[in-house]
Formats: C-alpha cells, structure tokens, sequence
C-alpha cells in the first residue's frame, strides 16, 4: 500500500478530501486509487439515512470523514492514526520521526503522534484550550484537552486529575506530555464555536473545490435544488447568484441542456421503445417478457466509474406503433448528469402531465431564463427527469451524487413543511392523495391508480412488473456490484425490493424503511 500525502488546509481540507465535496465525489476519487486507500467502511443511521450523519472510516490511512445527511457534503475530516498518512503543513511535517544515534547503527523512532511543542512550532500559537471531562463511569478517568486552531484542532489525552488551567503550558513542556491521539479539521473560528452548528451550517459549493473532482473549468452551475411546480414544469436552482434554470417536459431540447448545464457525464442510448414509462396501453393487457440480451448496457459511457441510471419503465404491445417510433427516433437516450445527482430522458415531444388542482396553469411569478420549446414537431426534446437520492444501503448508491429536491405545488397548511427529499414517503403520499383525490371518481379508484407497485432488483425485471433497469452489471454479474464500498464485489442478493409509487406526473420509488430512493418527473 502506498503511502497517502497530502498537505493539511485549516478551515479548507486535507489534500483532494475537500470540505464541502460531497459523499460522492469523495468515494468517486477514493474508489480510483485502491492502492492507496484499499479499504473503505460506510456506516450510516438505516433508520433515517437522509436526516442523520453519514461516517465514511478509511483503516488503513488512519482517517475518519463525516458527512451530513441531507446534502452528504463533507463537514469534518478526523486524523485518528498520524503513522498511516503522512501528514504536511506548508510543507513541514504534522508529525515528525525522531531520529536517534546508536553504536553501530542510526535508528529512527515514530511516535504515535505529534506533541504540544512540535504542534506550536509547526502550527504557531492557538487559542486556549478545551479540556472535555471523561465519560461518567470511565474508569481511566482520561479526558481529552482540545488544543483548536482557526479550522484546526488537536486533541491530547489528558487524565482529569491531572489538569489545571494555570499548569497546562508547563505540564505540555515537559518530556513526558503525550503526544496529540487525533487532529480534526473543519470550518470555523475554533472547534468549540464550529461543533454547534458542524452538520447544519450552509455551504455554498463555489467556495469548494468541487473542480478537482468534477474535472470542470467552472462550477457555477453546481444544482443545489430541484423545485417541482407540476405539470412536468421543474425549477433548477443553482449555487451562488445565479438565475435559476426551467425545464419543460416535452419542451426543453437537447441543445438547451447542453447550453445551461454542460454535456453530460455519459449518455445511455437505446435502440427500442422500453425506456418509456407510464405509456397508455391499447388493446390487450398481455405482454412478452423482454429479452435479457436486449437490456444490456450498451457501451455508450464516457465515465469509468459510474453506470447509467435506473428507472422504471413501460413496454408497448403495439407492435406498429413501437416501429415506426423506432424508425424515427433513433436518437433517443439518457443524458447522464451523476454529478449533479439526475437523469434526463430525451425522447419524442410529448403533452406534460396535468396541472394540479390546486395550482392555475400560469408561469411562475419570478422571471427566471426559460428553455424554449423547440419548433418542429419531430425534435428530440426531454420528457422526463429522474432525480436519485444516493441513499447508503440502496442499489444504486453512488451512482450519482444526492440530488435534493421539493415538491412546490402542494399547498401549506398551519404546522406542516414543504415536502422535500428528505420526507418520510408516508407523509408525502397522504399529502400527494389529498392533493390530487378530485381527480378520481371516488376513494377506492384513487387507492387502486395510488396502489405500489413491487420492484426486486434482485431478479433483474420483476416478474409481472413494467420495470426496466439501466445500467448491465445487473444482469452480467448475477447481482454483485463491482463499485461496492468495502471491496471489489458486493453480495446484493437479499437487501430486499423497493417499492414504486406513481401519482400524475410523479413516480417514487421507496426502500423498505420508508425513505424515497429517487423520484422521476414526466
């Protein structure tokens, strides 16, 4: 194992792991290079993986990177073994070997990490010190004195018999003093003012330096949040000052996204019609299971690391339609946008989904840049978005970067929030179902169009099912993922299925604990 350098940036990062970066982007980088970060342990809250930290432990660098839940951007870097990294600031050793003369030969020592006395030198003077009392019922009766830095802390173990506020310069100044167990680095003045707010404070990305990941000149465009209004109308919100960007489904052209967003990551083409999903069916209910040569991945990818989305799809059983769409839409694909977290579907114009009752069909107030319709009638344009919420644990985490998103249309009532993605699905069905139930003729019709709808990735297709997966390495593998965190392969045979959820012009789909795994606007 080759041994990871990097240079210490208080308040910024440590070498590429770059406060702000996001889960994503850091698991896209460290996965590269398994020479030098071999193993990788996730852990994570199951229960509320969205709304509560996300820890990612690298053994074998001796390094500890928490994450935040909702935007799984990284908020604190922990250096809990100074001998598996080595470790620089402006150029001058965190923790320096000592070297000792012997007889007949030089030998050189290692501490275990770097002393008070080294730490101010190197670092210079700090502001004064925390002690944090132990545990109760620890019977070592060690604490930790917190020596922190603007954006820089040091902790040594200090027993609480031991300390004294007036003694502590001369108790570190002798020979004796332990050596500093762990360093933090973070954002803020001092670690006590920073660990208020460590997991909540905003981050504006363009403060990051997100472009070593994203091997972009410019991140202006780095999408914050995705607002759905209805009616396949979607806002995209963007960092900074920056005018927020409208897609129409079944308007805005291949062209315009390329314009306002970049070209995409990777582009997923197909040469039928089983991407589209929600089509209305004509004719008899049966239907041919798709065959499994025709669902692979077709080798249409730019990017190494990441495979094409998954969603939910729809086969046609008439077979004069499905042709002549096929002769005239040989263009039809998937821009793959995984670090901005969503899909676009580009394929025939279409009619958007209907209104909400609730909401007039009128533009928005605000005067953002809108995308135009295209002219002619025959123009790809994108029909459909599909936004992932990278949920650890989920099939298709880190595929694409956690995309945030809000459900603007839905009327507030007193005590109640905007519907977001990290709202409990069981609470945005009940507000979606009063939303739309005066759609349907009576309640039983409305819970029979709202019912789920199974979806085992397991098995590849589900049996009985309309679902199609982008990606290959499901059905080539035989369920074990090649970019699983831990390791080369990952046994996803028995995580369970998913569940999909479908109100007009929305389609969810939902984990076993209740979270929303990803949600496609159409």
């Amino acid at each position: 194992m080759s041994l990871f350098t990097a240079q210490v940036r208080p308040d910024e990062g440590l070498g590429f792991l770059v406060l702000g970066a996001t889960l994503h982007d850091i698991l896209t980088r460290l996965k590269a290079e398994p020479q030098s970060f071999p193993k990788l342990e996730l852990t994570y809250e199951s229960t509320a993986p969205v709304t509560e930290p996300v820890v990612l432990h690298l053994p074998s660098n001796g390094l500890r990177l928490r994450f935040d839940g909702p935007e799984q951007r990284l908020r604190l870097i922990e250096v809990l073994d100074f001998t598996k990294s080595h470790l620089t600031y402006k150029d001058r050793d965190i923790l320096r070997p000592i070297s000792t003369t012997q007889s007949d030969s030089s030998a050189v020592i290692h501490p275990s990490g770097p002393t008070y006395k080294h730490i101010s030198r190197v670092v210079g003077l700090a502001y004064p010190g925390e002690y944090i009392e132990p545990n109760s019922g620890d019977e070592s009766g060690i604490g930790l004195y917190v020596l922190s830095y603007p954006g820089l802390a040091f902790s040594f173990p200090l027993k609480s018999s031991a300390w004294s506020p007036s003694k502590i310069e001369s108790l570190f100044a002798s020979t004796n003093s332990p050596p500093a167990s762990s360093m933090a680095i973070f954002r803020g003045k001092s670690w006590p003012e920073a660990r208020e707010h460590l997991f909540t404070e905003a981050i504006d990305p363009t403060d990051t330096f997100v472009t070593l990941f994203k091997k972009k000149e410019t991140v202006p465009t780095d999408i914050r949040l995705v607002r759905i209004h209805g009616a396949g109308e979607v806002e995209l919100v963007r960092s900074g000052t920056y005018t927020p960007l409208w897609l129409q489904m079944g308007q805005t052209t291949p062209q315009e996204l390329v314009a306002e967003l970049g070209p995409p990551d990777a582009i997923y083409r197909k040469n039928d019609r089983r991407m589209s999903i929600h089509k209305v069916r004509r004719g008899t209910n049966n239907r041919a299971r798709p065959d499994l040569t025709d669902l692979r991945l077709q080798d249409d990818s730019t990017d190494t690391d990441q495979s094409s989305a998954h969603t939910a799809t729809d086969d046609s059983d008439d077979d004069t339609e499905e042709s002549e769409v096929a002769g005239n839409l040989s263009g039809e694909c998937f821009y793959n946008y995984f670090y901005h977290g969503f899909d676009i579907l580009i394929s025939a114009p279409s009619s958007h989904s209907q209104y909400p009752p609730s909401k007039k069909a009128t533009n928005p107030e605000s005067e953002p840049i809108i995308i135009a319709p295209g002219d002619a009638p025959s123009r790809l344009v994108a029909s459909k978005i599909i936004l992932h919420g990278n949920i650890p644990g989920s099939y298709p985490f880190n595929r694409h970067r956690r995309c945030r998103w809000e459900i603007q249309y839905l009327p507030l009532q007193k005590g109640q929030d905007v519907v977001d993605s990290e709202t409990p699905f069981k609470s945005i069905e009940a507000r979606l179902h009063e939303e739309w139930k005066s759609i349907y003729q009576n309640e039983e019709e409305a819970k029979a169009r709202q019912r789920g709808m199974v979806l085992n990735r397991d098995w590849g297709d589900s049996p009985g099912s309309s679902c199609e997966l982008l990606g290959g390495w499901e059905d080539s593998l035989g369920g074990k993922r090649p970019d699983a965190v831990g390791g080369t392969t990952e046994d996803i045979r028995g995580m369970g299925s998913t569940t999909l959820f479908g109100f007009p012009g929305l389609v969810f789909e939902v984990l076993a604990n209740g979270v929303v795994s990803g949600v496609t606007v159409f």
